[in-house]
């Protein structure tokens, strides 16, 4: 399994763009053998501590393997909307992993 976890930060006032983003995209990943194990939109009130700037949501994904994760890169539905993250997202940290 790969492991990707997303720190995503968003412009002020692009949300909906954003959203509409994430509701095509997402349900790509079951095409390729991913899936979306979390999602979640903290609040201040969720963090114990931190020292980075809190993110707008953090996405957990895992791909049954390296080629899954490549494939859902390269679909042409996902690909097409890339305009609407590329207006809507000012940073992702993204950390990668797999289970050892």
């Amino acid at each position: 399994m790969i492991y990707l976890t997303q720190l995503i930060y968003i412009k002020e006032g692009h949300e909906d763009a954003f959203f509409e983003f994430e509701n095509i995209v997402l349900p790509l990943l079951w095409k390729y053998k991913g899936q979306l194990l979390l999602r979640i939109r903290p609040t201040s009130s969720t963090f114990v501590d931190n020292s980075i700037e809190p993110p707008f949501e953090i996405h957990l994904v895992a791909f049954e393997n390296e080629q899954g994760l490549e494939q859902y890169q390269q679909d042409e539905t996902r690909k097409s909307y890339l305009h609407l993250k590329e207006q809507s997202v000012r940073s992702v940290v993204l950390i990668k992993g797999s289970q050892v």
